[in-house]
């Protein structure tokens, strides 16, 4: 786990400042990618975590895993919110201009629709599929609104928060805005898996130069199907289901929907089954071993960090470099 500490403000300390959630849109997926075969050591389970729900934003419902009070972060990770609901008022209102500064976020879109718009000039609308890897850095500003079209459908999908090391804080803030037909698609064993970031089965995820060297995989199971893939010895990993019901490591732990499972340290990789069928994400990346001060939208490496950063979006420098 995490060898960091968490520092939090007194909410009245900074004017009205919402955390967000990121964007996607929509593409068609790889219909049949070349089968491959990984062999790997299973780490087991070492905590289930339930997702609780949560209010972010300007009023959107949502349910938050990574983050919580049972687990407050896993090195280099911070937050994983799921958000999925067919109900319009549970989403609509979006995430209105809001700052980020000394991490990233990556959100991934299995439904609905968003349109981003930023400091930086950028603007997109993304949906079914997409992903994007947005490295705030020194700091930026944006919006994440639903658009009109997924008022009849289903908006769903996540966030992730990774950390940055000190060296990384205010680097120059940047996007990798990834398209679904730029996500390889690979069978493994029984399942499917889409590489987001990293590299399994001779395929490499399009996610590049990330410090924190990450795996990020979507995996489905069919019934009765298993998976497994490698997880390098020197990762923190867990793994997310939001579908059905999943069998963990060599204790066949079960984790449903909803559920975040924390994997073990050791030289061995991931295995899943399922006997009826899941959806998940496998997620790994590289500890950064040094203290975290967060509070909302920044996440720094002590208290007068977070205070000069407040302090700059409050007068205006944030997004100057």
């Amino acid at each position: 786990m995490s060898r960091g500490r968490e520092k939090e403000f007194n909410r009245r300390e900074m004017v009205a400042i919402l955390a967000g959630t990121g964007v996607a849109a929509g593409c068609d997926r790889i219909l049949h990618p070349p089968r491959v075969t990984i062999d790997a050591r299973a780490r087991e389970v070492v905590q289930v975590v339930d997702a609780q729900p949560h209010l972010e934003g300007a009023g959107v419902h949502l349910r938050r895993s990574l983050g919580s009070r049972a687990l407050p972060l896993l090195d280099p990770f911070l937050m994983l919110d799921e958000f999925h609901s067919n109900r319009p008022e549970d989403y609509l209102p979006g995430f209105p201009s809001h700052p980020h500064r000394g991490f990233e976020t990556v959100t991934y879109m299995l439904d609905g629709a968003v349109e981003h718009r930023d400091s930086l000039g950028n603007h997109g609308h993304l949906g079914p599929g997409c992903a994007q890897w947005m490295t705030a850095g020194h700091g930026i500003i944006h919006s994440e609104m639903p658009l009109a079209e997924s008022v009849s459908t289903n908006m769903w999908g996540f966030q992730l928060w990774v950390n940055l090391p000190a060296a990384k804080k205010l680097m120059a803030p940047r996007y990798q805005d990834l398209r679904p037909e730029s996500i390889p698609e690979i069978d493994v064993d029984d399942g499917r898996v889409r590489l987001v970031a990293g590299t399994l089965g001779g395929k490499t995820g399009p996610v590049s130069g990330i410090v924190t060297a990450p795996q990020m995989f979507e995996v489905k199971l069919g019934a009765r199907g298993s998976v497994r893939h490698g997880v390098p010895a020197s990762h923190n990993a867990f793994v997310y289901v939001f579908d059905g019901e999943a069998q963990l490591g060599p204790a066949r732990t079960k984790v449903g929907a909803g559920q975040l499972a924390v994997l073990g340290p050791g030289e061995g990789g991931f295995i899943a089954r399922a006997e009826s069928g899941a959806r998940l994400l496998s997620f790994a990346g590289r500890p950064i071993g040094e203290p975290v001060a967060r509070y909302g939208p920044f996440v720094m490496n002590t208290d007068d960090e977070l205070r000069q950063a407040i302090d700059d979006y409050r007068t205006g420098r944030l997004t100057i470099l």
